[in-house]
């Protein structure tokens, strides 16, 4: 199973010891979407009990996990940084924008997704 859902109220935490239970036994579990969507106490137990074969996750809540979390033990886990957009193609894309938001401000002209910073900051 993959998960591709947006992390909303109504989605937080989707992925539970119920809806685990219901996955078919021996099944993987992906996750590249938002951390929250997953109950990782519930992903942890359904791996401890062998009702998963394992599972892949991208993202996590919090982030990165806490050294120690069990899911570190796990030799059916894959963990990743956060990275899954982290294609060539991807990368590629986010080097062009980049040089081209430099040449717009060498230029003297407006940089696109300029973020305020003391905006940003403030409460």
């Amino acid at each position: 199973m993959t998960l591709h859902v947006p992390l909303t109220p109504a989605t937080r935490k989707i992925i539970n010891h119920a809806s685990l239970a219901r996955m078919r036994a021996g099944a993987y579990l992906i996750n590249t979407c938002r951390g929250g969507v997953l109950d990782e106490g519930a992903l942890v137990a359904a791996l401890a009990r062998g009702h998963l074969a394992g599972a892949a996750l991208d993202v996590f809540d919090p982030e990165p996990p806490p050294p120690g979390h069990p899911l570190y033990g796990f030799r059916n886990v894959v963990l990743t940084p956060h990275i899954a957009a982290g294609t060539r193609d991807a990368f590629m894309a986010k080097m062009a924008f980049v040089f081209a938001n430099l040449d717009r401000y060498w230029r003297g002209d407006p940089v696109e997704n300029l973020v305020d910073l003391a905006a940003a900051a403030a409460p």
